[in-house]
């Protein structure tokens, strides 16, 4: 099986976190535009993130690791196979600051963008004609050299644009995050269900914590409603007859405010602790 992974930037950095906790080598300190992994029977390839849907889509490689509003951009038969839930960003339109803009307002006028298809597109679907030049990077100086009368752009923080004396108006075109492609049209192989699974399992471990508590057994219903786990709770006897111990995994982002709903409910030993790896 081969699969692309992104060669730089936070895309990447991420990308190889994760399936280094997935038990995949990572790239280490070569610069090889390729790594064998015999023992999972994988090849790795490392491209530019915008590059690796028209690999996917043309069928030379079977996965890849990119971003939405690339594998939107570039057009290439690809369909989202898994969301990883990291490199969260918007694609928007901006203008300068000081002036008021709308959507509309584009009609006629020059945007400047690294995404000229996701631009089109959105330009179409509005009835809106306008000129699009397409620029490899520093889009947000394009106003202030007086290439285009507004951009439209990846935005994270927004910081950027700040700086250039830019804002962002109209809806998000695109709202984008690390995903995993696979060719549009293809089922799934079993080493790419194996493969995906893996990664499934990194994100359910960051996402949930184990949470561990003890309380009366008069009590257990009303608690499993508080956990009810994924398919539900673990309750387990002790040696005090009155009492259980329950396990069951729970939101990471939800783990406090359901610690504080257990102490009310009276539970005791309440202890929440990590998952590193899961399959669920």
């Amino acid at each position: 099986m081969r699969v692309a992974v992104p060669n730089k930037g936070s895309l990447s950095e991420a990308a190889l976190e994760i399936l280094r906790e997935a038990g995949y080598p990572g790239r280490g300190e070569s610069k090889s535009l390729s790594v064998a992994d015999e023992a999972n029977g994988i090849e790795f390839y490392f491209l530019r993130p915008k590059d690796i849907p028209v690999y996917v889509g043309n069928g030379h490689l079977d996965l890849g690791i990119t971003g939405r509003d690339l594998a939107a951009d570039s057009l290439a038969p690809v369909a989202e196979v898994l969301t990883l839930g990291f490199g969260a960003s918007t694609f928007r339109y901006a203008a300068p600051a000081n002036e008021e803009w709308t959507v509309e307002d584009l009609a006629g006028k020059r945007i400047a963008t690294s995404y000229p298809n996701l631009v089109r597109e959105d330009l179409k679907a509005r009835g809106l004609e306008a000129e699009v030049i397409r620029l490899d990077g520093a889009v947000e100086i394009s106003i202030r050299l007086g290439v285009a009368d507004a951009i439209a752009d990846v935005v994270s923080t927004g910081r950027t644009l700040r700086k250039q004396g830019l804002a962002v108006f109209g809806d998000s075109l695109c709202d984008s995050e690390a995903v995993v492609v696979g060719r549009r049209g293809t089922g799934v192989t079993e080493a790419q269900r194996v493969f995906l699974r893996r990664l499934t399992g990194i994100l359910h471990a960051k996402n949930y914590m184990m949470l561990d508590y003890n309380i009366n057994a008069a009590k257990v219903d009303e608690a499993s409603r508080i956990t009810p786990g994924l398919s539900g709770p673990t309750v387990s006897p002790l040696a005090n007859e009155d009492w259980v111990a329950v396990r069951a995994m729970v939101p990471r982002d939800r783990a406090n405010p359901i610690m504080d709903q257990l102490a009310g409910l009276g539970a005791e030993a309440i202890l929440a602790s990590d998952i590193r790896i899961a399959r669920i």
